[in-house]
């Protein structure tokens, strides 16, 4: 098992965490990562572009001009595709983006997301224990915590003082423990775990289980 540093918000050492091997130390298989997160990026999408068929523009219902005589190619309707004003061929209508992503292949693809992020780019606070809501505290101890760059702070329903700490930080991303995905933690520098959030501990577990 590998072994964490667990540091006071103040910057001080609070002891030592084991990370669990099965959570932190398995080999990443980005293949898996690759598709779980373009899923997860994919079911973001609104799928609310529409264009009109020939069938939904307005006018058109006349013939343009008589079937033989003219000269002219026959037309029976202007709101054809190709008549300035038509309806679109083959154009784009709502739709979902999600796509069915196995719940074994969510939780490998979050596991080697974390093991990935484990050299170096975890940290564990042994808790918030702010007095009240202060973005300069949160600051001051990302600064203690020698966090540079961005962070995804891991935060459970109980640490709503220090959600409100950290929620106004440009440079932050709030999530709950058992809203932890793999996108996430892929797309910040820094993880910032508590005693009571980091998986593989009792309360982090069980939250894990329930996704």
């Amino acid at each position: 098992m590998a072994a964490v540093t667990v540091k006071t918000p103040a910057g001080t050492d609070a002891g030592t965490l084991e990370l669990a091997d099965d959570v932190f130390g398995i080999e990443p298989n980005v293949p898996v990562m690759h598709q779980v997160v373009t899923a997860q990026l994919a079911a973001r999408r609104s799928g609310t572009q529409s264009t009109k068929t020939r069938a939904e523009v307005s006018g058109g219902g006349a013939k343009p001009w008589k079937q033989k005589g003219t000269g002219r190619a026959r037309q029976g309707s202007t709101r054809a595709p190709h008549w300035r004003g038509g309806g679109v061929a083959l154009g784009p209508k709502p739709r979902s983006y999600a796509q069915r992503t196995p719940k074994k292949m969510i939780r490998l693809a979050l596991r080697s997301a974390r093991s990935d992020s484990a050299e170096g780019k975890v940290a564990v606070v042994d808790e918030w224990a702010f007095d009240a809501p202060s973005t300069k505290a949160a600051v001051a101890a990302l600064g203690a915590l020698g966090i540079e760059g961005k962070a995804l702070v891991v935060v459970s329903e109980s640490d709503a003082v220090a959600a409100r700490s950290f929620r106004n930080l440009p440079s932050v991303q709030l999530v709950l423990a058992r809203e932890l995905n793999a996108y996430d933690v892929l797309c910040n520098d820094w993880v910032v775990f508590t005693r009571a959030t980091v998986p593989g501990s009792a309360p982090a577990a069980a939250e894990e289980d329930e996704q």
